[in-house]
């Protein structure tokens, strides 16, 4: 397991750089070299990068469809100047290993890895085929995610996907497991542009109508304006079971509000806190302001990048009509930028519940699971939209403030690898083998 970390931190597979495909390349040989049958690999090109799909097969005894474990192979970029240590050579001291796709993602590529060539050297049968998807491109543009579950549907059809990527334990500073997080939802990452446009003119004579000003009344009302609160069972169940770790006002509103969605105060209280006000429905902020071509001309343009993180059930159409009425100038000019993708729920899955309470009764016994809706976007969500329900875990277990993900010097505890695979043969012998 360490030695593939090694290798998979050495590899800059960063978005541009090319490297995706040798790294897949390697990947299959370690499947073949464990056992796996080279029909049973298969190597997707896709542009610059690629995505891996290897079937592990089952004896079909269960008479169920697969379950998909899906990672991804790339990584963010990393600046070697800015970091303590080479971020692309794996390095370690008492406590942690350091590199750039330790903690994302290349960990639990690795870990997954691993496992499935272990299992294999074993002997273990599953009862139902089950499949890993690497995928090439999450950090950059989704695009590997999106052929798969649009081109290559027959590799990867399943009853439903663990995406190992967010989720997982968190350690207070006695190392202790305080919570176990679960992904069930994400919310649709959005972008629009909204333009405000004038005939211009020359600074020294300016007009009543201006296209900064304009912009700058629309941007002020969207400020004021508050979507509606929407609750799910995800997430009345996230503050409900998170409320007891707050021995504060923000745990009790936490309390109230699951108790009753509908509770001002507690609203009050919880959107006041930036970790939990996304929790409460959609988002929308200004990020961006350009305008104007010259100082001494009146601005002919002036836009605004607006980024929306949606509750699930809302569509990308709607918010953008939402925020067009709000600003309250049809001249204004709106666009989504790129092509957003929207996903449902995931329903409430009492054997990936179940399996993950037994490989935390192996490592930290009576740590609460809680299911959460990620504000993010993980390949879980193209999961989701083509009709795979998926869910967001991990083996590794961290304190919070030891989480560097895409940050400087990104670290992972060196004790996750034996927890990890502890952790993911537990999963797998949950789901895939026949009770005794």
């Amino acid at each position: 397991a360490e030695s593939l970390l090694a290798d998979a931190t050495a590899r800059v597979t960063a978005y541009g750089k090319g490297n995706v495909p040798a790294y897949a390349e390697h990947l299959k040989d370690v499947f073949i070299d464990g056992g796996f049958d080279p029909r049973d690999i298969h190597i997707l090109p896709l542009d610059e990068t690629v995505s891996l799909v290897v079937r592990y097969r089952g004896d079909g005894s269960s008479n169920r469809k697969p379950v998909v474990f899906s990672s991804h192979m790339d990584v963010v970029p990393a600046e070697a100047g800015e970091w303590v240590r080479n971020p692309f050579e794996l390095q370690q001291d008492e406590t942690f290993y350091y590199g750039r796709g330790v903690l994302d993602n290349k960990f639990d590529v690795s870990m997954l890895t691993t496992l499935f060539v272990w299992l294999k050297a074993q002997g273990f049968v599953p009862n139902r085929d089950l499949i890993i998807a690497f995928t090439g491109d999450e950090e950059s543009l989704q695009n590997t995610v999106q052929d798969l579950t649009n081109n290559h549907r027959n590799l990867i059809d399943a009853e439903y996907a663990i995406v190992v990527d967010g989720g997982g334990g968190a350690l207070n500073d006695s190392g202790d497991a305080i919570q176990y997080m679960v992904g069930f939802a994400e919310k649709t990452y959005a972008t629009y542009t909204m333009t405000a446009k004038n005939i211009g003119g020359h600074s020294s004579m300016p007009r009543a109508d201006n296209a900064i000003f304009d912009l700058a009344a629309a941007i002020q009302r969207i400020e004021n304006h508050r979507f509606a609160i929407e609750t799910n069972e995800i997430t009345r169940t996230y503050f409900e079971r998170s409320a007891p770790f707050l021995d504060n006002e923000v745990g009790e509103a936490m309390r109230r509000f699951a108790a009753n969605p509908k509770e001002e105060e507690a609203i009050e209280v919880l959107r006041a806190q930036p970790e939990y006000v996304g929790t409460l429905g959609t988002t929308c902020i200004p990020t961006m302001l350009s305008g104007g071509h010259a100082e001494n001309a009146l601005p002919r343009t002036a836009t605004a990048t607006i980024n929306c993180r949606i509750f699930p059930g809302n569509s990308v159409e709607d918010i953008m009509g939402e925020l067009s009425l709000v600003a309250g100038n049809p001249e204004l000019e709106w666009a989504v930028y790129g092509m957003p993708v929207s996903s449902d729920t995931s329903p409430f899955n009492d054997e990936v519940m179940g399996a993950v309470e037994a490989s935390l009764t192996q490592l930290y016994p009576g740590t609460p699971v809680i299911p959460r809706m990620i504000s993010g976007t993980t390949d879980g969500a193209y999961f989701r939209a083509a009709g795979i329900p998926s869910y967001s875990l991990t083996g590794i277990f961290l304190n919070p403030k030891d989480s560097f993900a895409h940050g400087l010097n990104e670290r992972v505890r060196r004790a996750s690898i034996p927890e990890s695979l502890i952790f993911w043969q537990s999963m797998i012998r949950s789901i895939a083998s026949d009770p005794n």
